[in-house]
């Protein structure tokens, strides 16, 4: 008998965790039409860090009372850190004339500069703007290149509280985000 009941706890539990929901990806980057002339062949793009809150599988709104709350059961798709550090390592990538990967670099010879992402606010809001604020360091390697930080803060509007809409937003988000990098790069 207890047997039976062991196997239908397991079973109950297992069923539990199977409905993941649906799953959402942060949009690819358009190909800019003229990419930015920056002053380094080769860029590593180091882990982004997220606050805690964005660093979990669930997509967030904010709500009227201020609250963050998971949208539907959506997930992001992938582990937010690593989506995030890649889909920001390909804009630049496609936005400025280095050679771009996301840690841990590739090649045999180190990159000419790392580029280190603090996101402090990645919120849905509950007035229909996605927000990305932080800031992020540009880092020379050899230290031949000038060292900088700067801080950032990014509005994107979205088109309502649903998961592909908050995809969306923080897709153009990192595409304004990578801009910024790659200007202040080329300065």
């Amino acid at each position: 008998m207890l047997t039976r009941i062991s196997i239908f706890l397991l079973a109950l539990s297992l069923a539990a965790c199977g409905g993941n929901g649906d799953l959402f990806l942060v949009p690819p980057a358009n190909t800019p039409a003229a990419p930015v002339a920056v002053g380094a062949q080769s860029l590593e793009v180091r882990d982004v860090i997220l606050p805690a809150y964005v660093a979990e599988a669930d997509i967030l709104v904010q709500e009227a009372d201020g609250a963050l709350r998971p949208v539907g059961g959506a997930l992001w798709a992938d582990d937010p850190r690593t989506g995030i550090t890649q889909a920001l390592a390909r804009r630049l990538d496609l936005g400025t004339t280095a050679t771009v990967a996301a840690e841990p670099w590739p090649l045999f010879d180190g990159p000419d500069r790392s580029v280190q992402v603090t996101i402090d606010r990645m919120v849905a809001r509950a007035d229909g703007q996605f927000e990305l604020g932080g800031q992020f360091a540009v880092i020379s390697r050899s230290g031949a290149a000038r060292e900088f930080l700067r801080r950032f803060e990014i509005v994107e509007p979205y088109a309502g509280p649903d998961p592909q809409s908050v995809a969306d937003a923080l897709g153009r988000a990192l595409t304004a985000l990578s801009t910024r990098i790659a200007e202040s790069i080329a300065r």
